[in-house]
């Protein structure tokens, strides 16, 4: 086998790390589309936006259970995203630590 085909403990570990960094920012662009109240309608920005929310709402909607929106004011503030980036900080060390050994 050439060792240029040959995948490494560390490899695995930065791929890892990498899809937890992709998620780690759609959890902070769901975040800021949260506070756009009305977007302009564009077929590419719908899509843009529902895969976001597709992708990241039912991650935040376990902590949303635990942690429910705050009403202050007639103003709801989710405070949910904040948890779910400590816990998935917390995972991702664990699990890239775990990976790399």
């Amino acid at each position: 086998m050439s060792p240029l085909l040959a995948i490494t403990r560390d490899d695995v570990a930065d791929y890892v790390s990498a899809v937890f960094l992709v998620y780690f920012i759609l959890i902070f662009i769901r975040i800021l589309l949260s506070w756009i109240p009305r977007m302009p309608y564009y077929p590419w920005l719908r899509t843009t936006v529902d895969f976001v929310h597709q992708v990241v709402d039912p991650y935040l909607n376990i902590f949303r259970r635990v942690l429910p929106p705050l009403g202050v004011g007639g103003m709801g503030f989710d405070l949910s995203p904040i948890l779910a980036i400590v816990v998935l900080s917390i995972v991702w060390r664990v699990v890239v630590s775990l990976i790399a050994g």
